[in-house]
């Protein structure tokens, strides 16, 4: 194993760190401060059970994972299959139960324009319901 595979070691300065943070937060939220706050509103009203932090974790984890697939996979259906064939190896983060919401706001997220208007929490949960069918 080569010295600089040890992520232990690896020091990154404070600007190499805010730069990362303010790249991945452009990656999460690039149409800005507006999208942030309309897909917390959602989150909360679509997890209202679950803490805000461990939604916008998962969704998260589940945004990743869709463009990776949807970058392997090329389309949207194949890379929402691969999403259910594989929560199990993120079953920490993404439950079972809430893939299908999770995945249906990361859809909606996918789709989002310069409004940030996101569907209604009641529609991702119906959405959520149709996709629950299909792939269980």
């Amino acid at each position: 194993m080569a010295l600089d595979e040890l992520t232990l070691l690896k020091w990154k300065s404070k600007k190499m760190q805010q730069k990362e943070q303010e790249e991945y937060e452009i990656w999460a939220f690039p149409h800005g401060q507006r999208q942030r706050d309309n897909l917390e509103a959602l989150l909360k009203a679509v997890f209202p059970k679950e803490p805000y932090a461990m939604a916008l974790v998962s969704f998260l984890t589940c945004k990743e994972l869709y463009e990776k697939y949807l970058n392997k996979a090329g389309s949207r259906s194949d890379a929402v299959w691969y999403l259910f064939k594989r929560q199990r190896n993120y079953k920490q983060i993404l439950s079972k139960k809430d893939l299908s919401k999770h995945i249906e706001c990361v859809l909606a997220d996918a789709d989002l324009d310069e409004s940030c208007e996101y569907p209604t929490a009641d529609t991702i949960i119906g959405r959520a319901q149709r996709l629950d069918s299909l792939h269980r």
